[in-house]
């Protein structure tokens, strides 16, 4: 049984003490395959550094995160673009727009957004997508980039089954990580009308840990919480889960 974490930042600063024990428990559970996404250029060579050591089962993504959209947002998007100019990337992620920060950058977050969807179908490469109280904002800039060459994950995807259905519309899949362990999550009320070929699994560790983790640093390792609970979902076996969405994470991804 082969696992895919389809977002998870191995390189972040909270598995500095355990980083190598933390992948090591992953890979033990059966989790081969992880995808890394960028924040900005502060990340870029911690992110390097994690695939010089694991090239194996690491494939990284370029861009730039919405949170770190600011005043030097220009300066951040060469960079991107320098990266992608200069080596290739499994996707350009994670993008999108986040306004349960701050609403003040929305305009510049629509800017860079649409700039590295761009930047994506230049390089005909996957986008994904990070989405906190922007689904309308989101929509609005997916339509006016709608076509087959726009596709990808909306990553961590926390909405209800029609912004689902939007989402599908797209050509994106959902990622679906520890949220939907928790009681109050509301994806278990209506995940399972999705049909699994629209579902890849994330952990988006340290974030979001699942039940019985809640509240604890996340970690690779503990996808399989997120295959248990769509396996009882589904009623289908946690190997079909785990087939089914690493192959969902193949066609997306093209590794």
């Amino acid at each position: 049984m082969i696992i895919t974490d389809t977002h998870t930042h191995l390189y972040s600063e909270a598995f500095a003490e355990d980083r190598a024990e933390m992948i090591q428990r992953a890979l033990d559970a059966g989790v081969s395959r992880f995808f890394i996404p960028a924040i900005d250029s502060s990340y870029t060579n911690a992110m390097f550094d994690l695939e010089e050591k694991y090239a194996d089962y690491v494939h990284l993504m370029a861009g730039l995160h919405p949170t770190s959209v600011k005043e030097n947002y220009k300066e951040e998007l060469v960079h991107v673009e320098e990266l992608l100019s200069k080596r290739p990337f499994c996707a350009i992620g994670e993008i999108g727009i986040d306004l349960y920060w701050d609403t003040s950058t929305l305009e510049i977050q629509k800017k860079a957004f649409r700039h590295q969807i761009q930047l994506a179908k230049k390089y005909q490469l996957p986008i994904v997508i990070h989405c906190r109280d922007a689904f309308d904002e989101i929509f609005e800039v997916l339509e006016t980039e709608r076509g087959d060459d726009l596709f990808g994950i909306f990553h961590c995807f926390t909405g209800n089954l029609q912004q689902a259905k939007r989402a599908i519309g797209f050509n994106m899949k959902l990622g679906i990580g520890g949220v939907v362990t928790f009681k109050n999550g509301g994806l278990d009320k209506f995940i399972n009308e999705i049909d699994l070929e629209h579902i890849v699994l994330e952990t988006d560790a340290p974030y979001l840990a699942p039940k019985p983790f809640r509240g604890k640093r996340n970690e690779s390792a503990y996808i399989l919480k997120v295959v248990e609970k769509l396996s009882e979902l589904y009623n289908v076996s946690e190997e079909e889960i785990a087939n089914i969405t690493t192959q969902n994470s193949k066609d997306i991804f093209n590794i």
